[in-house]
């Protein structure tokens, strides 16, 4: 699940309410920078824990979901890419079969507190950054 929360910081951005994640169902995909460039993201409920990830397969750099937020297999074990039949192990991210080798997927720190899912950036995954209209800018 990531860091322990008492050393997460606190500019942690809210995604959405716990109940939204339901075990084994469908995530909750979200936008990110990745050393400024935009990527997917998606945090999921499995055995009660939600994680997050980005949504980038190890083995070929693409979004893994099926459908919209559908990234569990179909007995909703592991985390699945959809292109080449992937499947990572959703607690730790750990490729355990295809052609992921020993890759992993990228960890988001995530929490849930006061009823929500709150995401924390890290120096490298950041929220996407988008032109204040108010700033003047054309």
């Amino acid at each position: 699940m990531g860091e322990a929360s008492s050393s997460l910081p606190p500019e942690g951005m809210d995604l959405c309410a716990c109940e939204d994640l339901k075990d084994g169902g469908s995530a909750f995909v979200f936008d990110v920078e990745e050393r400024g460039r935009p990527v997917r993201a998606f945090a999921l409920r499995h055995e009660g824990v939600v994680v997050a990830y980005l949504n980038r397969c190890a083995h070929v750099p693409a979004e893994m979901d099926w459908q919209e937020g559908q990234f569990l297999d179909s007995d909703r074990r592991f985390i699945q890419c959809s292109i080449h039949g992937a499947a990572y192990e959703p607690h730790s991210g750990r490729c355990v079969a295809g052609p992921c080798g020993r890759g992993r997927l990228t960890a988001l720190s995530v929490a849930e507190q006061s009823g929500r899912v709150t995401w924390y950036p890290s120096s490298t995954i950041r929220p996407v950054s988008f032109d204040d209209p108010a700033s003047g800018a054309p």
